[in-house]
């Protein structure tokens, strides 16, 4: 059993009202009312309006309390009980206590959910599931990677998990970008994730390369690492030969390269496809990418195509990996 890492709450966001909710005291009422009116000399039934007049200035002299002062003290209080009303109107930060993502290291579904979570500074625990025997998930009904468990809430399919997190994240404005947007998502779903495959395991040494990078990340014991990793490697050089075949694929790299232009074709010159700032498809593309970036295929796809620069762009925008070490 793989040890669990409780973790704290990184946001607490608290307001205090000093003094509680009601005036108790004689001396707390006059002091509401001079706040309030700019005088403590007011009986229960006094019409605040009289209070404005001119006859005050007269009534009270240059040693009364100052009518400007009153009123300036009036509009404090109803800006404060304004901004409070709205405070509490609005909605919570989504700040869950406890996220953790069963996966596995290469799965380009997997690394759509890190994207989000990393751009959206969401601090998250990763548990590599064995391929083999799968015991990390064998609490769940579902037998499929990701799994994301949200403070005990367990989600599943990547696009579904991005939903819900989105629509919790933005509460106040769960609508998303629209058709564009849709479309883009379902692109990445349907097309981009099938065209890795045949890339990353094309050649033999390029199977090797790629499960290098598996077995190393990947939660397998000394055995089974070189035992994936060489194995794995055969398997998955020719199982890529029929994802080929399946997909219509004449030409890994020329599929790999048109779909990195037919991406940046989408953009419309735009520095990410939600505009100035990246939307769930430009993480999408992003998070499926990733992986394969140091790669031979990343390498050659960066190489001969256009989507470097936007590939820059989205590092810099995505940042720092939110996710939490532990030693599990």
């Amino acid at each position: 059993m793989m040890r669990r890492v409780n973790v704290n709450e990184l946001v607490i966001l608290s307001r205090s009202i000093g003094g509680g909710a009601a005036v108790a005291t004689a001396a707390d009422q006059r002091l509401l009312r001079l706040a309030l009116y700019g005088t403590s000399d007011l009986k229960a039934n006094s019409n605040p309006q009289w209070l404005m007049s001119r006859g005050l200035v007269d009534r009270f002299g240059s040693s009364g309390p100052s009518v400007a002062n009153g009123v300036a003290e009036t509009r404090f209080f109803s800006a404060a009980a304004t901004s409070l009303a709205k405070e509490s109107l609005r909605p919570k930060k989504f700040s869950p206590k406890d996220v953790v993502l069963y996966q596995y290291e290469a799965c380009p579904f997997c690394n759509k959910i890190k994207a989000f979570l990393d751009y959206y500074k969401i601090p998250y625990e990763v548990v590599e599931v064995n391929p083999i025997n799968k015991k990390e998930i064998k609490w769940s009904d579902y037998k499929k990677v990701p799994i994301l468990k949200v403070d005990g809430e367990q989600m599943v399919d990547s696009s579904d998990i991005i939903d819900k997190l989105f629509q919790k994240i933005h509460l106040d404005n769960p609508v998303m970008d629209g058709d564009e947007e849709r479309k883009w998502r379902g692109w990445v779903d349907n097309h981009l994730v099938h065209v890795l495959s045949p890339n990353i395991y094309r050649t033999t040494s390029e199977s090797l390369e790629s499960f290098d990078y598996i077995t190393t990340h990947g939660n397998f014991s000394f055995t089974e690492r070189i035992i994936a990793k060489y194995a794995g490697a055969a398997a998955m050089y020719f199982v890529s030969k029929k994802l080929k075949k399946k997909h219509n694929i004449t030409n890994e790299r020329a599929a790999l390269y048109e779909a990195a232009e037919t991406w940046v074709d989408g953009l419309k010159g735009r520095q990410f496809l939600g505009g100035l700032n990246p939307n769930l498809a430009d993480l999408a593309v992003f998070g499926v990418l990733r992986p394969i970036r140091h790669l031979r295929s990343g390498r050659d796809m960066v190489e001969h195509t256009r989507i470097g620069d936007w590939y820059a762009r989205m590092e810099s925008a995505v940042g720092e990996s939110a996710r939490i070490k532990t030693d599990k």
